[in-house]
């Protein structure tokens, strides 16, 4: 059985009982939840344990066997109060989330790496791994920054989110993920796009805001991708197209998902990552 997560961004104008109704309906087994904003003006629809919406949301997801996979998305930038966040993360946490998301935001490396260790620290008391995601337009663009700041910050609970847009728009190859320690690489999030990257920094982010492509309907290396992860990690799906009905676009991503995945073997793939362990 093929056991995928639904990342919100896939539907982020649906409430999340909403979307774990829409995602339970479409066969999904988790869902992400944007519980804080990735910008400045954007959706965001946290709970805080103990108030009537928060019991409501965890009695959904039992009902519908749906898991919370993970919330997002913390942006660390150079004025971040981490302490702020520990409502969030306790809620994400009640509800049984794995991991909180994280950009880096901050072009002070080392300030930069000392908030994301800051944010393991505090994840760690709820029982939440930090997944550094890399965004071509953000300070940490590709995935050797992320990986030199989850190396160098040191915590056990410290990883890297493989974004197969992200990966690709930044010039980075699913090999270059070998030599990464399996336990950097907890979650990965599918999608397809054209062979060609948009020209500009405001079309590369409307691409990856909302001109996704359905897994295997592009040009992007998923194959490769998957063969290069650890067969454990979890993937889930984030694929916004705002010209799709929400739930019509939510099916979608599901089955053009798991006809790429189906009868394909998840490869054990080593290599020695003494350098970066």
């Amino acid at each position: 059985m093929i056991r995928l997560g639904l990342a919100h961004l896939t539907a982020l104008e649906l409430a999340p009982s909403s979307l774990v109704r829409e995602a339970a309906r479409a066969g999904f087994a988790a869902v992400g939840l944007r519980y804080i904003p990735a910008t400045s003006d954007g959706p965001a629809y946290p709970t805080a344990v103990g108030t009537e919406a928060h019991r409501t949301l965890k009695r959904l997801l039992a009902g519908e066997g749906v898991r919370v996979s993970d919330i997002e998305l913390v942006q660390l930038t150079p004025d971040i109060d981490i302490a702020a966040l520990a409502d969030r993360l306790e809620a994400g946490a009640d509800l049984g989330a794995a991991s909180v998301i994280a950009s880096g935001d901050d072009p002070d490396q080392a300030r930069l790496t000392a908030r994301f260790a800051k944010l393991c620290q505090l994840a760690a008391s709820f029982g939440l791994r930090v997944e550094l995601e890399f965004m071509r337009w953000r300070a940490i663009g590709n995935l050797w920054q992320a990986a030199a700041i989850v190396r160098d910050a040191d915590q056990s609970n410290g990883g890297i989110l493989v974004d197969a847009l992200h990966l690709t728009r930044s010039g980075g190859a699913a090999a270059e993920l070998l030599v990464l320690p399996d336990q950097w690489l907890r979650s990965a999030q599918l999608c397809d796009a054209t062979a060609e990257s948009p020209a500009t920094e405001r079309a590369i982010i409307a691409e990856a805001r909302e001109g996704r492509l359905p897994p295997g309907d592009g040009a992007l290396p998923l194959g490769a991708l998957l063969e290069a992860l650890p067969a454990d990690t979890n993937l889930s799906v984030e694929m916004p197209m705002p010209a799709l009905d929400a739930r019509e676009r939510i099916a979608m991503a599901f089955n053009a998902t798991r006809h790429l995945l189906e009868g394909r073997p998840r490869a054990t793939r080593r290599r020695d990552c003494s350098g970066w362990a």
